[in-house]
């Protein structure tokens, strides 16, 4: 069965074959229809909506209310009508929102946004994120020229093309009969354990990248490795690759800097922590076991494996 994580659910016409085109794009960008979203580094601009479940909408503004946006607008593609939308980046603009607009923490907006919105609002600050990080080229260092409706940088020194990039990060639980071995950070809030996770390297496929990340995390060796879902996860630019990985042998032990802990959860261990779960990221009362909040695949993987054992 599907899993609907947050910020999957971006539908939209990316309109790969047009963009490419420079006089269909600036004749998008001067059509009084278009409209944008408004984003920062972590941030996008809503609006209040009470008949919205979560309460709130994304802000679609005409591209000339925003004049002072940091760059160039970034083509995120084509809605149902067939209306551009494009995302603005007002990072280093002090201007006020529009009326009845307010920027959200990304995170806020992915929690309270419908899943089609929050896919979008997750697209516009990675899409526009990477621009922002990536003004040079690579290959000669030369400040490279977005293209492509922003689709591409080029470098007008080397003539190097770089395309948007997205790290793949295997994240996964594993599962021994009725119990599960997570993990946490000494960042996170008291109390809170999460599924294990880290990159993928070069010349590795995911399942060995799977074995490996919990080897070096945990120190303990898995046999098989199942695919469960995956979650673009933009901070700032990663995509979650979601796995379940069977036990097979050693005793769970810190094994890189990055845990603080890592142990063995029985079933009636998560089911009484999901069950007083707030859904938000702040600790739970007393300090007892807190999950990931709903946003994160994580929490996701822990559910379906919770769910098939009711």
């Amino acid at each position: 069965m599907a899993v609907a994580n947050t910020f999957s659910g971006g539908v939209l016409d990316r309109a790969g074959t047009l963009r490419t085109d420079e006089h269909w794009v600036a004749t998008r960008i001067a059509d009084p229809r278009s409209r944008a979203l408004v984003v920062t580094r972590d941030e996008v601009l809503v609006r209040d909506e009470p008949t919205s479940p979560g309460g709130l909408r994304l802000a679609r503004v005409q591209l000339d209310e925003e004049p002072q946006a940091s760059h160039d607008p970034v083509l995120l593609g084509l809605d149902r009508e067939g209306v551009a939308l494009f995302a603005i980046d007002v990072e280093h603009v002090r201007a006020p929102a529009p009326a009845g607009t307010r920027m959200v923490s990304l995170r806020e907006a992915g929690a309270l946004l419908p899943l089609d919105e929050g896919g979008l609002a997750a697209y516009a600050v990675a899409l526009v994120g990477w621009h922002r990080r990536h003004p040079h080229c690579s290959v000669c260092g030369a400040l490279t020229d977005p293209a492509e409706a922003g689709h591409l940088r080029r470098c007008p020194h080397c003539g190097t093309e770089h395309h948007p990039r997205t790290d793949p990060v295997v994240i996964m639980v594993v599962t021994d009969g009725e119990r599960l071995l997570l993990g946490r950070q000494r960042s996170w809030p008291a109390g809170r354990f999460s599924a294990l996770a880290g990159f993928v390297e070069p010349g590795e496929t995911l399942e060995e990248a799977v074995a490996r990340e919990v080897l070096e995390e945990a120190r303990v060796t898995v046999g098989a490795v199942r695919y469960v879902s995956s979650q673009p996860w933009p901070f700032p630019g990663s995509l979650m690759l979601g796995f379940e990985a069977d036990y097979a042998s050693g005793e769970p032990a810190i094994g890189d800097h990055e845990l603080e802990a890592v142990r063995w959860f029985s079933r009636e261990e998560l089911v009484a922590a999901a069950a007083r779960d707030s859904g938000g990221w702040e600790p739970a009362p007393g300090g007892a076991l807190a999950l990931p909040p709903p946003i994160a695949i994580a929490r996701h993987l822990v559910d379906g494996w919770l769910a098939r054992g009711a």
